[in-house]
């Protein structure tokens, strides 16, 4: 049994090793960090059409590194599960227009602060009845997880009787506005400006409270070189005039216009060709690393699951219960709660990093080898009890019976399942973006966080899911006709 384990966890990385690319080159003797942001989030921290991770927080990153001498590989992942990965020491600082509070002072070390801010108040650009917070008492607004914007609708919503709805990227949460779930949203003043003057039609109602300052954050007692070299390296843009060009490159002169104007309007409604000409590279990378997940997932998911399977049927009462006890745990656990406990839970526990791809696999492995083991062991059982007996009545051993008659049997009744399972992975992969990895779904959040086209961008990445569900489909159909 420990072998069988020991071999399951080799296969892993050794497919991890094989197939997981895009690692940044560094010089070996320069310090290196992993960098967690939120992509979602300009004008600090977006996509460009090349690929290309933009924006004031990047610009400046990148300028802090050349100046200071040290190199980086960014991690993006929602802002929400950024602070997760740092306490759990997955990656080394925070860079996603953090704001300083006291509250996250205590479990951060903060960089001087390199912006200052405020919170606002935005609500649908039609709506004419709510003029002010006054006039949100009692009503549902959105808010996103883990934002000063969110920290301060919590702290008067007892006050004005909100109701919060939480999100995790702000398209979201202003889609939600728009289409009239909730009535405002709490934001950033420069990421709301912003968004407006990209086309997103929606009003600020307030002015900026909470005003406070952003800053790069690592986990309170760790990387103080990290953090001393970011100041110092701020310190220098500042006094070179560098970082307020930055800032200009993406908020002029700061006077923000909260109207819309027409160039702005226009060029925020691409056509879906427009997009998928601009994004052809992103959607393929995206698209590659959703298959990549889903191969490696459901090859090694199946021998975790044939594994179980044939535990599942052995005459030992023991092995019978370990195999039913791992179904039952892994189909029972949600998979979104299963990839953040050995993304971040397990890290934690052993103060070790676990890379998100292997995460990721790791992830797919127990899920669906799970499911995989429930479907086999059900072909294994179908098998006529008769013919096992009659083998074992010819002299073969068990072990010999069992892969010389029941398991070709049985696999054979179950190959349809096998590609159905293999449709479910491949959506399945969709929710590992939580952790950071960049497939087709996240690839989806970071142009939409760029170019705010939501519904469209949706729409391309809901057909290519759908392409590739019917080429599957039609092989499942294909090969159950062909064993009949």
């Amino acid at each position: 049994m420990n072998k069988w384990l020991k071999s399951i966890l080799t296969l892993i990385v050794l497919m991890f090793g094989m197939f997981v690319g895009g690692t940044t080159s560094f010089a070996a003797d320069k310090p290196h960090y992993t960098i967690a942001t939120d992509t979602t989030y300009p004008p600090f921290e977006f996509q460009d059409k090349d690929g290309e991770y933009r924006g004031i927080d990047m610009d400046m990153l990148k300028a802090i590194s050349k100046e200071e001498g040290f190199t980086y590989t960014l991690k993006p992942m929602s802002f929400n599960a950024g602070v997760q990965a740092i306490q759990a020491g997955q990656v080394d600082g925070l860079l996603a227009g953090m704001s300083i509070t006291p509250e996250r002072e205590k479990s951060f070390d903060f960089s001087v602060p390199y912006y200052k801010t405020g919170v606002v108040i935005a609500v649908n650009g039609k709506d004419k009845d709510n003029k002010s917070l006054d006039d949100l008492k009692g009503k549902k607004v959105a808010v996103k997880t883990g934002t000063a914007g969110a920290q301060y609708a919590q702290s008067i919503a007892k006050e004005y009787d909100l109701k919060l709805s939480f999100f995790n990227d702000s398209n979201t949460m202003y889609n939600d506005v728009k289409v009239g779930n909730t009535v405002a949203a709490f934001e950033d003043q420069p990421v709301m400006a912003y968004a407006i003057n990209q086309g997103t039609d929606m009003n600020i109602i307030t002015k900026p409270v909470n005003t406070g300052g952003y800053g790069f954050g690592v986990k309170k007692g760790a990387n103080a070189e990290l953090l001393k070299s970011f100041d110092k390296g701020y310190d220098k843009l500042v006094k070179s005039g560098e970082y307020d060009k930055i800032v200009q490159n993406y908020l002029g002169d700061n006077s923000y216009n909260y109207k819309k104007n027409a160039a702005n309007e226009a060029a925020a409604k691409p056509t879906i060709w427009n997009i998928l000409k601009e994004n052809k590279s992103a959607l393929l990378d995206g698209l590659f690393k959703t298959i990549q997940l889903t191969l490696i997932g459901i090859i090694l998911a199946s021998i975790w699951g044939m594994l179980l399977a044939v535990m599942g049927v052995m005459p030992s009462k023991i092995m019978r219960g370990i195999s039913t006890s791992i179904i039952y745990l892994f189909r029972g656990l949600p998979m979104l709660v299963l990839a953040f406990f050995i993304y971040i839970g397990l890290p934690n526990l052993t103060g070790s990093k676990i890379p998100a791809f292997t995460a990721g696999v790791i992830t797919l492995v127990l899920n669906e080898g799970a499911y995989i083991a429930s479907f086999v062991k059900g072909g294994f059982l179908s098998v006529d009890k008769g013919q096992l007996e009659a083998a074992r009545s010819l002299g073969m051993p068990y072990g010999k019976a069992m892969r010389k008659v029941v398991m070709p049997q049985g696999i054979r009744l179950t190959i349809p399942s096998f590609i159905n399972q293999f449709i479910i992975t491949l959506k399945d992969t969709s929710i590992l973006s939580a952790i950071g990895i960049i497939e087709l779904t996240q690839t989806g959040t970071l142009i939409i966080a760029r170019n705010l086209q939501g519904f469209r961008v949706w729409l391309i990445i809901g057909a290519m899911y759908l392409i590739v569900i019917t080429l599957l489909t039609w092989l499942s159909n294909w090969m159950e006709k062909r064993i009949k």
